[in-house]
């Protein structure tokens, strides 16, 4: 058996793509895991129940008897399990600590004829190094603009162009606004957003740009962590801008094809933010199919609160870049690369 620190664990992870077994219990494991984990619980939740309370009650030794007992007869499921998920009999696996229940897990395993690698510290080790992740300088660039003006799509085509990219929303599964959610799967908890963001930033060259999109400090409901919003604020600003009508035609591609009791819901949502007659008239207007007076009302609320945390930012630099149509997303990403090369040098 093989024990690696969490660098070298995430490492071979990444480079190898064996087997990864969360030996946590289910509750442990849906709260937040290690991307990529499946779960395997040497305790499932009733037997850590349990298990804890023979403890508080008598003590260790009797605590990891009982264990032994709960879990003992299920260790043909957890070899049945491996078997099912890993080809090659690889795997690698950590518990909350590193200590008895991934240990055992280990055991188990390589009796079975597994090759296996535990995480020293165990997850609780992998949580501090995702937190280290927040606090690491990034030469971050992020992409601001008005609702609708094609922010998503600049960042794919610098994707495509081989620039670091991270698309927070994607992450979130979340737009960033009352209607943010329409057709995304469900919101992740906020520690796995913030392990899976963890992961790409480790990745990140930090002698390149890392292009972001603006966003407030919560997307959806989970919140971009403290630091790196903080960062993101006083970051260099490239502004995208585009005309109303445009806005406009965007916004009711992306959602015009929901069913209209979603829309109406989502816009039931900032009803304090509209009041009550400009929600009255926009409810109208999108019973009536008339979706170019019901954007241009939200787009009223929508642009004021773009407006307002554009004025909590600090850049310390600004472009802005003007989009017409669709023809020019490549384009103008090409443009704010030219301008962005030399961007940290101008705010230093």
């Amino acid at each position: 058996m093989q024990i690696l620190f969490v660098d070298e664990f995430i490492r071979k992870f990444e480079n190898e793509s064996p087997l990864l077994i969360d030996s946590r219990s289910e509750g442990e494991y849906l709260h937040a895991h290690f991307p990529g984990a499946i779960n395997i619980p040497l305790l499932n939740n009733e037997h850590r129940h349990l298990v804890g309370t023979e403890y508080k009650k008598n003590g260790r030794e009797a605590a990891v008897l009982l264990g032994f007992k709960l879990a003992g007869p299920l260790f043909h499921e957890f070899i049945e399990k491996a078997k099912a998920h890993s080809e090659n009999k690889e795997a690698m696996v950590y518990c909350w600590r590193g200590g008895m229940r991934s240990s055992i897990m280990s055991w188990i395993l390589s009796m079975a004829g597994f090759k296996v690698t535990l995480l020293k510290g165990g997850y609780k080790s992998f949580r501090n190094f995702i937190l280290e992740q927040f606090n690491n300088p990034k030469q971050l660039i992020i992409i601001g603009g008005h609702t609708g003006c094609g922010k998503t799509d600049i960042l794919k085509a610098l994707s495509k162009m081989g620039e670091q990219v991270i698309d927070l929303e994607d992450l979130a599964h979340h737009k960033g606004s009352a209607f943010g959610a329409l057709g995304l799967p469900a919101q992740p908890s906020n520690e796995f957003f913030e392990n899976k963001l963890g992961l790409l930033l480790n990745k990140i060259d930090d002698n390149k740009n890392l292009y972001l999109e603006a966003e407030s400090h919560s997307i959806g409901r989970v919140k971009i962590p403290d630091l790196l919003f903080d960062r993101m604020q006083s970051a260099p600003l490239i502004e995208i801008s585009s005309s109303r009508e445009y806005r406009t035609k965007r916004i009711i591609k992306e959602y015009g094809s929901f069913p209209k009791s979603e829309l109406a819901a989502c816009t039931e949502k900032i009803r304090k933010r509209l009041g009550n007659l400009r929600l009255t008239e926009a409810l109208e207007a999108l019973e009536q199919n008339n979706f170019d007076v019901w954007v241009n009302i939200l787009m009223d609320y929508y642009d004021k609160t773009y407006q307002f945390s554009l004025g909590e930012r600090k850049p310390k630099t600004k472009i802005l870049f003007e989009i017409k149509d669709e023809d020019q997303i490549t384009e103008v990403a090409k443009q704010l690369l030219q301008s962005s090369g030399v961007f940290h040098k101008q705010a230093m």
